[in-house]
């Protein structure tokens, strides 16, 4: 059965493509510029392999200081670099962190070098410069010309297993080369433990422990080669790691067994002109014998044509779900792009046996569903989930149930923050699986134990020792001399507590609603009426002295500011309105917000907020803004909720290296354009509701797991044309500013119909 799986899926695939080839639309080389933080590897969708070229490697510290070089290697890979040093399994997508980057292989010729090499002096290492006009980037599938050994790479992937094929010139010293040491977060690898074993002389096995972001990973491997390799040795660049009895063996050559914390081996071929060597490399977090396990199920023979197509099959299948027209190839390459970004992560994180490594450090069996991993839940929970929760119903009930997995595992008894790979990093503040969770429950999309899901989000939004919580539960703020960023996360919390009440209500349990929906209208006591903003308040409860509402830091905030965050009540939008002084003020607030400029000094304060990610202080590059656009629905102007959407779209994205005003986070960049191009948004999650926009293409098929369609049909539209006039729902006239979950997934058709003047 498992020799005959990929035939059966590629031959199958055929209907698929017979819709459209919509593969073509897809460019994975978007975002790798700049802050996009993306790569551009081969990888299927939500796999456990992200096969990819790693063009820098960088310290993350320098003279025991952070290097701020870091941040632009979150994903490995930069567009404006000349040199590749190596292809490694493991890639974040569109992260503001950086870890990863596991088992990095480089194929060479002519005498052994083990070091990578500078950059700028590429032959002094194993590293090779190449062109961006010989780089081909698909999914499933990238190749580029190694020019310095003229080496041609191609890559392609399983879900758990990466497929090389290096087409070598003939020659006796051609060389595979496994770099241990390498990674995207510590590359000086201070704290890393390796294992290789040669099993013979193709199969190679072993194991990655590191302690970086996630500071207790562990990663198994299976290496087969294509053929055998006529020597190889290793070199472990730690001081004094020869000692005692291992002294009797020579271990830098032909030696079985290598392991310590800073070791590079190379594996040596003989080659005829244009001979490929193929690898498959498989990844397991339980075992080497759980990675030979997943490479024996997924890629059972050499067909690698074979299996770049099956893997390009499963991405048609998935791009599918939404088919849209449009006479513009870029919209159709910004929206099919979006959609290949947002199905990266979260990724599967368990063996083809349903075996994973759990927050304990034990092995799990994930019985009947995908266990999933990645979750950068202050970023996703916002329009990522949600777009799952319409176009990938099975598998976010699948990320839930892992979300769940992890509160079981925890010590802390705390449902995920920003958790990867059996790790809790704590990163960014709330608790936002409560969002992700509520949200689901309250769309109708819960195939598991709803009280028990509710008792995780409680136990979590109890938990007074973590990140000012108790401070919170105590006096209804965070006061900002006690605990930093103290309005955000007052604001985040309050949001986070009006999904658990709406969660409590629904499966009627009294007291936690109670408890909760007073704890979600904490957000009024960080707003000061005399300024007009959300302000830090103090422990004595005055507020903050020194107050700049257009600064980020020391102001009570994170990746926004007084500006951006006195808008995050998604809870209340009425009643935030209300307090801000009425729906004219707001709106002057708002307008003011999008048209202003600000001074170069803002730029400076921290990495990544830059002119690229924002429009006036409007900061599209993070994520606390992402609703604000559609904020004008509740004042009464709807018209400019519609033109400014449409400005965002045109500005902050576009089909080049570029592309992307700021990280994709994990899909939520590209989850906001989806939303937006067809016309509605997720203002609140937990919500059933989707706030109306301005649709930018002609017309959109969502085909749904429950059988029905869809439809978002739009008359009249183009760049000019950017305001509504009137929508209809299944041909009846919509009186209302936003469409509920129920009226997508019963199917139908939503009009509108595009002017290019404003009906106000």
């Amino acid at each position: 059965m498992r020799k005959i799986l990929l035939p059966i899926l590629f031959f199958s695939s055929l209907s698929v493509f017979a819709q459209e080839n919509v593969l073509q639309y897809v460019k994975p080389i978007t975002g790798t510029q700049k802050m996009g933080h993306t790569y551009p590897g081969a990888t299927v969708p939500f796999g456990m392999v992200q096969l990819s070229p790693d063009t820098d490697t960088i310290p993350y510290e320098m003279n025991g200081k952070y290097n701020p070089d870091v941040y632009k290697y979150c994903a490995g890979y930069q567009y404006e670099d000349k040199t590749i040093v190596g292809f490694s399994h493991t890639h974040f997508s569109g992260t503001g962190h950086s870890d990863l980057g596991d088992f990095l292989i480089m194929p060479t010729v002519g005498n052994l070098q083990l070091n990578p090499g500078a950059a700028d002096h590429p032959e002094s290492g194993y590293r090779s410069r190449f062109s961006h006009s010989t780089e081909v980037a698909e999914p499933a599938y990238y190749k580029v010309k190694l020019e310095d050994d003229n080496i041609l790479a191609e890559l392609t992937a399983t879900n758990r297993v990466g497929f090389h094929q290096y087409t070598f010139p003939g020659t006796d010293q051609a060389h595979i080369i496994l770099d241990m040491m390498s990674g995207i977060y510590n590359y000086d690898n201070k704290d890393v433990w390796t294992f290789i074993r040669v099993e013979n002389d193709t199969l190679i096995t072993g194991f990655r422990q590191t302690n970086g972001w996630a500071r207790t990973r562990i990663e198994y491997f299976a290496m087969v080669f294509s053929k055998p390799f006529v020597q190889y040795g290793h070199q472990n660049y730690a001081k004094d790691v020869y000692k005692g009895f291992w002294r009797k063996f020579d271990q830098t050559k032909n030696f079985p067994e290598m392991a310590g914390k800073q070791i590079r081996a190379y594996f040596d071929f003989k080659t005829s002109p244009g001979e490929k060597i193929k690898i498959k490399f498989a990844l397991s977090p339980v075992s080497t014998v759980g990675a030979l396990k997943n490479l024996r199920a997924e890629i059972p023979g050499w067909d690698f044509e074979q299996v770049k197509q099956a893997g390009q099959a499963l991405w048609a299948k998935e791009l599918n779900k939404i088919q849209i027209a449009s006479t513009s190839k870029e919209e159709k390459e910004n929206f099919y792009t979006a959609m290949y970004h947002a199905f990266i992560n979260p990724t599967t994180y368990m063996d083809v046996d349903g075996a994973y490594r759990g927050l304990d450090m034990n092995i799990h069996i994930a019985d009947g569903y995908t266990n999933y991993t990645t979750f950068s839940l202050w970023d996703t929970y916002r329009a990522l989930h949600p777009l799952f929760n319409v176009i990938q119903p099975k598998r976010n009930a699948d990320m839930i149930q892992s979300m769940l997995n992890h509160y079981e595992q925890s010590a802390q008894h705390m449902l995920p923050i920003w958790a990867h790979y059996a790790n809790e990093n704590w990163c960014m503040i709330g608790y936002h699986s409560v969002s992700v969770i509520a949200d689901a429950i309250m769309k109708g999309n819960a195939p598991f134990d709803v009280n028990k899901a509710l008792d995780a989000c409680v136990t979590t939004a109890r938990h007074r020792t973590y990140d000012g919580l108790g401070y919170y539960m105590d006096m209804g703020y965070i006061p900002e001399d006690k605990n930093g960023s103290s309005v955000s996360k007052t604001l985040e919390y309050a949001y986070d507590d009006w999904c658990i009440a709406q969660v409590a209500k629904k499966l009627g349990r009294t007291d936690i609603y109670d408890e909760f929906i007073k704890r979600s209208t904490n957000y009024k006591n960080v707003y000061d009426d005399s300024t007009g903003f959300m302000r830090p308040r103090l422990n004595d409860g005055t507020f903050k002295a020194s107050f700049d509402a257009l600064q980020t830091h020391d102001q009570g905030f994170i990746e926004g500011n007084a500006w951006n965050y006195s808008l995050y009540v998604p809870q209340y939008p009425n009643e935030m309105i209300a307090m801000m002084g009425g729906k004219k003020q707001f709106t002057s607030h708002l307008d003011s917000l999008f048209t202003m400029e600000l001074p170069d000094k803002y730029f400076a304060e921290t990495e990544d907020i830059t002119r690229d990610g924002i429009i006036g202080n409007y900061v599209h590059g993070n994520e606390p803004s992402h609703h604000v656009a559609y904020l004008y629905n509740w004042t009464g102007n709807p018209w400019k909720t519609q033109e400014r959407v449409r400005m965002i779209l045109k500005k902050m994205y576009h089909p080049g290296p570029d592309g992307l005003g700021g990280n994709d986070d994990c899909g939520q960049m590209s989850a906001w354009y989806i939303f937006s191009t067809l016309g509605f948004y997720p203002v609140c999650p937990g919500a059933d509701e989707y706030a109306l926009g301005s649709p930018a293409i002609d017309k959109a098929t969502m085909q749904l797991e429950n059988g029905k369609t869809f439809v978002v049909d739009v008359k009249n539209q183009g760049d000019k044309n950017v305001y509504v006039q009137k929508v209809l729902l299944n041909g009846s006239p919509l009186n209302r500013l936003y469409i509920t979950h129920e009226d997508i997934m019963n199917g139908g058709t939503l009009t509108f119909y595009m002017s290019a003047k404003p009906k106000k």
